[in-house]
């Protein structure tokens, strides 16, 4: 698989996510969010490759899935104004990542998988957990390396006195209902099957860094997504027709 298969290839620092989110609010033209990111990261990131690597991860998130996922994007949009505190934000560019870089999603799963019976992870326990799918490539090593220093930077991961150890920070940001419906919605997007049971889409280990509290009856009541009582009592979700 070509590098171009994984994409998230730079770490990516909050503020900037922030910047370029603020941008897209007021309608700023793409070539100008470009031009005005590359200032905005010049001081941390040196070399000109380096930079528009790091302006493509952010054009990608946030600029990109206006097409690729418009309605989600458009919500994203709609929300972001509205949240006050660098957290919640967090739920929107976290849900916009998911959705645009499917290596990034395999990424964060394996750590919450890892989650479940471990509470450091590793670089290399990370690696070997998708290398099966992606192969042993120089790409893959570097894009690891890279989520987990913007995990680390988003408060999803902490560093721990030991170099290549990372706490992992289950659960560690609440929000509203509506963020955290349209955050499901995004998992659900972003996810390989059209349907899943409620019970694993609130648990997906995509979303550790993540509380949901929400119960079925928000999703039967929420518009975006369609939800089927299947023998044996289990809801099957799926997004709505309508949203797609």
């Amino acid at each position: 698989m070509m590098d171009k298969g994984i994409g998230f290839s730079r770490t990516i620092l909050l503020d900037w996510l922030d910047v370029t989110a603020s941008m897209c609010v007021q309608k700023v033209e793409p070539l100008t969010i470009r031009q005005r990111l590359a200032d905005t990261i010049s001081g941390t990131v040196t070399g000109i490759d380096a930079q528009r690597k790091t302006i493509d991860v952010l054009s990608a998130i946030w600029v990109k899935t206006a097409k690729t996922a418009p309605r989600i994007h458009q919500e994203a949009l709609a929300l972001f104004p509205t949240l006050s505190s660098s957290d919640e934000r967090l739920w929107l560019h976290y849900g916009l990542t998911l959705v645009c870089y499917p290596f990034f999603r395999k990424c964060v799963a394996a750590i919450g998988q890892t989650s479940r019976t471990e509470e450091i992870i590793t670089r290399k326990m990370i690696k070997d957990r998708i290398a099966g799918e992606y192969g042993h490539l120089g790409a893959l090593d570097r894009s690891v390396e890279r989520i987990i220093a913007s995990l680390t930077n988003w408060g999803a991961l902490a560093k721990t006195e030991q170099k290549q150890n990372y706490r992992i920070l289950l659960h560690n940001f609440a929000c509203s209902e509506n963020l955290q419906s349209w955050l499901l919605s995004c998992a659900l997007q972003a996810h390989p099957s059209d349907a899943i049971p409620f019970d694993d889409l609130i648990h997906l280990p995509e979303l550790y860094p993540f509380r949901i509290t929400l119960g079925v009856d928000s999703l039967r009541r929420d518009e975006r997504f369609e939800v089927q009582r299947q023998g044996g009592g289990l809801d099957m979700v799926r997004i709505a027709e309508t949203e797609k």
